[in-house]
């Protein structure tokens, strides 16, 4: 005969409150967060390079 046996933690309320507090202050600091890198990257020249090549200068990116 299978015996099924259970264990629980012993947490408090308090204990559970501040667990769940942490995890919705780190999900929104995550989910909205306002910084987006990808949209500072650099994807081609700008203003400076076109004034010191000229606008007509064809672009070409490095192979690596």
């Amino acid at each position: 005969m299978a015996t099924i046996t259970s264990t629980t933690l012993s947490s408090t309320s308090a204990d559970r409150a501040s667990g769940l507090k942490a995890f919705w202050r780190h999900f929104f600091a995550t989910a909205f967060n306002p910084y987006r890198p990808e949209l500072h990257y650099m994807r081609g020249p700008g203003p400076a390079w076109r004034a010191k090549y000229g606008a007509e200068a064809t672009f070409r990116p490095r192979t690596l």
